[in-house]
């Protein structure tokens, strides 16, 4: 009976091996039917994942790509508005600054896209949402947009508010860009090379309303071109021009009017310098320039408005009412750190910060430092502007001169931590604010992805 078992046990011993071995031997087998051209291709066919902030998917062959972005930018406000003038009281508070998320990437090698929602102020505004071809041969990285994208006007104002040097843009970019994105197609071009430039044109005109009717409403036209004679990795001269025209259209048969106004230099700040809705269209010229030398800088522009006013407005006095307003601003910075502004030829605009040494505990990274001083100055006061006072309540238009002193950390290339100080001068004879003085700090804490 032993000897039976022994025997059966050696012949599962057998059938036992003999399986083991047939089984470690069918990969094998099976492998011999993989070619190396089909493995090359199976790896082809794996996505490629790059860190920007966020995850970017893409296809090996650039065939496609995919990525999540948005930014947060998180203020608070100290604000004395000299309520003994003013009669507005002080401000401290937080604010959302913005709040945005969206998307962007590529199909079919040619065609881009970006969507972007804000939803900063508890409320939704759709930012940019666009489609745009660039299958040009990579001529120049010629692109056709279409849908809403910003309007090419100004360094600052095409600047990233990611990458701007202050927490806002100076105060003729929020007077005399009333709607910084606008529906409509353009075209933009450019070349990093060591002599840099970048070209930028659009047309938004009328839309179709939800029941089908074209909708008289605003058409612009606008325009801009930068060269950078000198763009190598220490030195860079940037020098640009740009031109808009706009008419707002009607509503109901009546000329719709834009107003000119800006803040003291801090969002959550009133503002002491505004006309009345008085433009029926407007022209604007500014003229733009920035040299940077590793870690130092120097930025500033110079704009002017001309506005057309309705014919009742032109019937109030003999003479020609047709207000001209100016604004411009210039300011510095050094980096406190081995570090520079990252400068984009191509767009004619600054990018993102890069730390040559991250912040870092461990291993002793401190990021980028920075600090910074502008002076700014914008005026919708002008004689024209008198003149309608007689006739048109008037009682704000004037000018505005300020000062920001700012410090800024950015401890790696998506995070930054601004504080800025403002003082900030009301002026204009017309003006009922006129010599108050408007002083306060922010602070932001900023990351995108």
């Amino acid at each position: 009976m032993i000897g039976g078992l022994e025997k059966v046990g050696l012949y599962l011993f057998a059938g036992a091996s003999a399986f083991a071995i047939l089984a470690s031997a069918a990969p094998a087998a099976n492998a011999q039917y993989v070619t190396r051209q089909e493995f090359e291709e199976f790896k082809k066919s794996q996505p490629e994942v790059k860190w920007k902030g966020a995850p970017q998917i893409s296809s090996q062959d650039g065939k496609f790509s995919f990525k999540v972005r948005g930014r947060l930018q998180v203020d608070y406000s100290s604000i004395d508005q000299d309520e003994r003038i003013t009669g507005d009281p002080d401000i401290n508070d937080w604010e959302v600054r913005r709040a945005r998320l969206g998307v962007e990437g590529t199909i079919w090698y040619d065609w881009k896209y970006k969507f972007e929602i804000d939803f900063a102020g508890n409320g939704t505004d759709i930012k940019d949402a666009y489609i745009s071809y660039a299958g040009f041969s990579d001529w120049n990285n010629l692109e056709v947009l279409f849908g809403q994208f910003k309007i090419a006007n100004s360094l600052e104002g095409m600047t990233s508010s990611r990458y701007i040097t202050f927490m806002e843009r100076a105060f003729f970019i929020e007077a005399f860009e009333a709607e910084p994105r606008a529906l409509g197609v353009g075209l933009h071009a450019g070349s990093d090379d060591r002599f840099g430039w970048s070209f930028q044109t659009s047309y938004n005109g009328p839309n179709i309303d939800d029941d089908g009717v074209w909708d008289d409403g605003p058409s612009i036209w606008a325009v801009r071109g930068t060269i950078a004679p000198v763009n190598t990795d220490d030195t860079i001269v940037h020098l640009g021009a740009s031109y808009r025209s706009r008419d707002n259209g009607t509503e109901a048969g009546v000329s719709a009017l834009y107003n000119y106004e800006a803040r003291p230099g801090l969002h959550l700040a009133d503002k002491f310098v505004e006309t009345e809705p008085l433009g029926e269209s407007d022209q604007y010229w500014g003229l733009e320039g920035a040299f940077v030398w590793r870690r130092f800088s120097v930025q500033g522009e110079y704009a002017e408005l001309s506005t057309d006013v309705p014919q009742f407005y032109k019937s109030m006095s003999p003479r020609s009412i047709n207000p001209d307003y100016s604004g411009w601003y210039v300011f510095g910075s050094v980096f406190l750190t081995d570090d520079m502004r990252n400068y984009e030829a191509d767009k004619g605009e600054f990018g993102r910060v890069k730390p040559k040494n991250p912040f870092d505990i461990k291993n002793g990274g401190w990021g980028a430092w920075e600090i910074a001083g502008r002076w700014q100055s914008v005026d919708v006061g002008s004689e024209a502007s008198a003149l309608l006072a007689a006739g048109h309540d008037c009682d704000q238009c004037g000018d505005e001169d300020g000062w920001t002193i700012a410090l800024n950390w950015y401890p790696t290339d998506y995070t930054r931590l601004m504080f800025n100080v403002i003082g900030t001068d009301i002026g204009g004879i017309f003006n009922d604010n006129d010599g108050a003085a408007i002083d306060g700090f922010g602070l932001r804490g900023q990351i995108d992805w």
